[in-house]
């Protein structure tokens, strides 16, 4: 097998082929059509890539709430672990979920909160099997830019849940369980376990039966295209050379990392929370994962639209690697109870800390003349604001990334009272090269992105 440097119109992003394996490698300059690119900078700019992060159940807004404004704002109690990364992404707030309301509806925040998300649209109240949504931003961009890759996109999630019954006020399960749809009716499955994550991402899905032979041995994809890597290395330079090695090291690393959750699966489990075959005890091992391998997804260039979904709104999920014992749900109802609120508080600052660690490797990554977190927006927030109150404006949303240089970070953004969130999504369309100019309940865009 050879490397086969022009791949999907990627000239400087080559594949290595194996026995029923294709990975994708990070953009390469030694390789053919990177001198001709490089004559050409609007050609030989990197793709921009978009990420959509859902937390559930709100937030403790007071705790999260920073002050003042502009770039001298300073992290509140809940965004300081941000602080090594605050010169990477925006705050901003003032967005509003219109359509999670319920106009009519009666309860069901919390499903509705998921549905309408990404979609902007207000999901029909139903628990049974005709359920009506909207196409979500993801799967528009997918629609649009996704044969530019080998995968239009990647749906990644830290809860299965169900996809039918009812979930949540006659709401069905698969409202509460979703935040990507690629028609009204049909929400696209995300995938929990991290080993099948890795398989999407980066096995041969036309040949099962080599992928199934090569997890019962243990082996690496980097065995099945050893060949191929090593014939590449011979044609690049000192700088690639090492590149290459770098991501191949990155590869192997995430996974002994599946492997080992595999291998302990079951040995250690959290109280009232049976863990999954082949998926870490450890949430933050669970949730680190993941954004390792979209990471991994979006600098090999196998797709350039993600969403990661922390957790099913409504989850009652228990963190005990925080010290919270009580369901999260539950202690989102928490009625003004202060050791409630401070274990809620825990829980909001435990998921910004798996994002600033994200946000710094991807910023630590390099890519052309910066790095992958400059071509990139990973978007992060909920909807729902406080998780008490149910209520759906002034929801909590960063944005990290520069997305090729057409957004200024390290700021305070405050957008006009119930300014739509779908504002935002048309914003971060168009930066993808999506021809949209409206989008859900959208009402414009957020021209404040860029100073």
């Amino acid at each position: 097998m050879t490397a086969d440097a022009p791949h999907l119109g990627m000239s400087r992003r080559g594949v290595l082929r194996g026995l029923g394996v294709t990975l994708a490698l990070p953009m390469l300059e030694s390789l053919p059509g990177a001198r001709a690119l490089a004559a050409t900078p609007a050609t030989a700019a990197p793709p921009v890539r978009m990420a959509m992060v859902f937390i559930p159940n709100g937030v403790n807004y007071a705790a999260w709430n920073p002050a003042p404004d502009g770039a001298s704002f300073a992290l509140s109690q809940t965004l300081e672990p941000l602080g090594p990364v605050r010169q990477h992404l925006n705050v901003i707030r003032g967005l509003t979920l219109a359509n999670a309301r319920a106009n009519g509806d009666g309860p069901g925040d919390h499903a509705r909160s998921a549905a309408s998300f990404l979609t902007g649209r207000q999901a029909r109240k139903t628990a049974g099997n005709d359920i009506r949504n909207g196409v979500s931003a993801d799967q528009i961009a997918a629609l649009e830019l996704g044969r530019a890759t080998r995968l239009p996109s990647i749906e990644l999630g830290c809860e299965q849940g169900p996809s039918a019954g009812n979930c949540d006020s006659g709401y069905s399960c698969a409202y509460s369980s979703n935040i990507s749809w690629r028609a009204d009716d049909a929400p696209m499955p995300k995938i929990v376990d991290p080993g099948a994550a890795f398989e999407r991402l980066f096995g041969d899905a036309r040949n099962a039966a080599t992928q199934q032979a090569r997890l019962s041995r243990r082996q690496s994809i980097l065995d099945f295209v050893r060949d191929d890597s090593a014939r590449l290395a011979s044609r690049l330079g000192a700088s690639d050379r090492r590149k290459l090695d770098q991501f191949q090291t990155s590869v192997r690393e995430i996974e002994l990392r599946i492997q080992r959750a595999r291998d302990d699966a079951g040995t250690v489990k959290a109280p009232d929370y049976p863990v999954p075959a082949g998926i870490p005890d450890a949430f933050s091992q669970h949730i680190d994962l993941h954004y390792d391998l979209l990471l991994l997804a979006f600098q090999t260039d196998t797709t350039r639209i993600g969403t990661f979904m922390l957790g099913n709104d409504g989850s009652n999920r228990t963190f005990p690697e925080i010290s919270v014992k009580e369901g999260h749900h539950h202690l989102s109802h928490h009625q003004n109870n202060a050791e409630m609120i401070e274990q809620i508080r825990r829980i909001d600052r435990f998921y910004v800390e798996r994002f600033a660690r994200f946000v710094s490797r991807l910023a630590s990554t390099p890519e052309g003349e910066g790095s992958l977190l400059d071509n990139c927006m990973v978007m992060y927030g909920g909807g729902i604001s406080d998780g008490n109150r149910h209520n759906h404006e002034d929801l909590p949303v960063l944005l990290a990334g520069r997305a090729g240089g057409t957004i200024d970070p390290g700021r305070l953004i405050d957008c006009p009272r119930d300014t739509p969130l779908c504002n935002l999504y048309v914003s971060m369309l168009q930066r993808m090269g999506c021809a949209v100019t409206d989008f859900g309940d959208s009402a414009g865009t957020i021209d404040a992105l860029r100073v």
